[in-house]
């Protein structure tokens, strides 16, 4: 099935129909993309028509003040996570690998995690979005697809998919501004415009070694047992 046709909006997919250990993601359950700032009228009815209830937004304040959200006629209740430790702008100058970057997150930020999943599993059909979609969102989802029995291989792969996604022009003037900003910076590409499958395998290899499962990890953070029981019911379907 195809991803579904939300205009406006960039890296827009539902992650229905990937593989579980004890079935498949239910379809029009989980959703995820870029940010909602340039949807059209047509992208608002189609985000309206897809029914989701509930949007969870990964973006700090400023990221929000420059690109608030178009959900003129959506009825959709909108719940802010602001997931990085400091700006976006603080990885370029700090010129921190991607693999790291996700480490950070998952070690630092996982009370925030905790509640992205947890607004998952109590509040689908549900939307999970950042900026660009790539990695608070790419952990976010990761993570939740995990503690629901979802295949790695297939965990992986729905999050290489992103940098395909990602329009060619956007990615040149991104990774242009940035430059000029970042002359020497080693990283700023990936940063800015990959998502390749060793850095996600690498996450989760690290939450293992750390906590036995990703599953683990919610719990050692605060998730409640119960609440995985039930992010699995509403997410996987035998």
């Amino acid at each position: 099935m195809s991803d579904p046709e939300v205009p406006g909006a960039v890296n827009f997919r539902d992650v229905g129909g990937l593989p579980a250990r004890a079935g498949t993601v239910r379809r029009g359950m989980l959703f995820r993309s870029g940010n909602l700032a340039r949807l059209k009228p047509a992208g608002t009815r189609a985000l309206a028509a897809l029914g989701i209830r509930s949007i969870i937004d990964l973006r700090d304040d400023d990221e929000v003040a420059h690109a608030p959200s178009r959900l003129d006629g959506v009825e959709v209740h909108v719940t802010r996570l602001p997931l990085f430790l400091g700006s976006v702008e603080s990885f370029f100058s700090n010129d921190v690998s991607l693999a790291d970057l996700y480490r950070s997150l998952v070690d630092e930020s996982a009370a925030t995690i905790v509640e992205a999943v947890r607004g998952i599993a109590e509040g689908t059909p549900v939307l999970v979005h950042c900026t660009v979609g790539k990695d608070r969102t790419g952990v976010t989802i990761a993570l939740t697809l995990a503690a629901a029995g979802v295949e790695e291989r297939a965990i992986v792969a729905d999050y290489a998919r992103t940098e395909t996604l990602l329009p060619a022009e956007r990615n040149r003037k991104v990774v242009a501004r940035l430059r000029a900003l970042h002359p020497d910076a080693v990283h700023l590409e990936e940063l800015a415009t990959r998502s390749p499958a060793p850095v996600m395998e690498g996450m989760l290899a690290h939450i293992a070694a750390e906590h036995g499962s990703v599953a683990g990890y919610l719990r050692d953070s605060g998730l409640e047992p119960e609440v995985i029981d039930a992010l699995r019911g509403r997410l996987i379907a035998e």
